[in-house]
């Protein structure tokens, strides 16, 4: 068995894991986006003293607003 199937790596999901799926490691700061909705339509996120929206859309889109 391979190491990334038994320990996770930090791009790696424990259920993909589990299930014997390697993932590809991604770009540091790279997120994908369902770790970042996390099930949600939306998150808001502040930056700066500013609060933004980020929802995703019926047509599968990301925007980010302010």
């Amino acid at each position: 068995m391979l190491a990334s199937q038994t320990h996770p790596s930090a791009f790696e999901s424990a259920d993909a894991a589990a299930a014997g799926v390697a993932r590809e490691p991604r770009p540091h700061g790279e997120l994908d986006s369902v770790q970042l909705l996390d099930g949600r339509r939306e998150v808001l996120i502040r930056h700066g003293g500013e609060l933004y929206r980020l929802p995703h859309t019926r047509n599968d889109k990301l925007i980010l607003t302010k």
